[in-house]
């Protein structure tokens, strides 16, 4: 897990933290490292329960597609005690049909990939269930694009 690239103070709304985690493609050992350190940074800042819960699944999600689909990538947290931002870039296929990727149990994933347990075509679903917000954009031969937004209210 990435070291934080920067901790920034906001004035009235407290301390906002800016964390960049990288994650490999095909890095199956790692998976779920990045979610697991995002937890507890927000338990640490005094997130809710349910909202670090929420996060964590969601992060747990796009870092687990990532580890599938790409070469590799990078995950943004920017969180303060009122919103999570979490922004997840990766080099990769891209989505060509992000409509019908978001259908639960749609999957692109391998046999290979699907033996292991994961691909079962319910990351972009889940995602969309715990976030408060989330925008993706892909393009194809490139990679995608997910930012999702937490609120703690």
């Amino acid at each position: 897990m990435s070291q934080p690239d920067h901790l920034v103070s906001t004035g009235d709304s407290g301390t906002e933290l800016h964390y960049t985690f990288k994650v490999e493609g095909g890095d199956f050992g790692s998976a779920g490292s990045v979610s697991t350190g995002i937890k507890k940074i927000l338990q640490q800042i005094g997130v809710k329960p349910e909202t670090v819960r929420k996060t964590a699944i969601a992060t747990y999600e796009a870092e687990i597609n990532v580890v599938i689909h790409a070469s590799q990538g990078e995950i943004l947290l920017t969180a303060n005690r009122s919103a999570i931002q979490i922004v997840v870039r990766d080099k990769g296929p891209g989505i060509p049909d992000v409509d019908l990727a978001m259908q639960p149990g749609y999957s692109t994933a391998s046999e290979a990939v699907r033996e292991m347990g994961f691909g079962a075509g319910m990351g972009l679903p889940n995602m969309q269930r715990c976030a408060d917000t989330l925008n993706i954009t892909s393009k194809v031969g490139e990679g995608t694009i997910v930012e999702m937004i937490f609120t703690n209210e």
